[in-house]
């Protein structure tokens, strides 16, 4: 496992957004734009069950991501990675930990109107790139 340098771990602290890549059924890669977190340890990823990139980590754990430094794109940090967990403890808190970061709310104004529940994604960097 390798560690986020710390001169790159602000990027987990501001409204930096990530491309998250999975891997479709087929084998083909699905990109999706989300939110990111760090605990330290796992890159975390918020979303709720039976969503597209849910599904996709579950039937296979290997992942990638990309999160730009929103002023200056030049400056970047990309993991590749496998998911040690997907769980819905904590779920809301870090959604919520996630709004107010990105959206200055105290909570994620879209809770109970989901087709299912939170779900946090943590991911095991294994390859850890950077960039500015």
């Amino acid at each position: 496992m390798e560690s986020i340098p710390d001169a790159f771990t602000d990027l987990f602290e501001r409204k930096s957004f990530a491309n998250f890549a999975t891997v479709m059924p087929d084998g083909t890669p699905q990109v999706t734009p989300v939110w990111v977190g760090y605990d330290g340890d796992h890159v975390l990823v918020n979303t709720v069950r039976g969503r597209q990139k849910e599904e996709n980590v579950r039937r296979n754990p290997k992942v990638g991501l990309s999160v730009f430094d929103p002023d200056d794109p030049y400056r970047y940090v990309s993991i590749r990675g496998e998911v040690d967990e997907v769980t819905e403890e904590g779920a809301v808190e870090h959604i919520n930990e996630l709004t107010r970061r990105y959206m200055a709310r105290d909570e994620y104004p879209n809770l109970g109107e989901e087709q299912g529940p939170r779900v946090v994604v943590r991911i095991r960097p294994e390859r850890v790139v950077t960039s500015g």
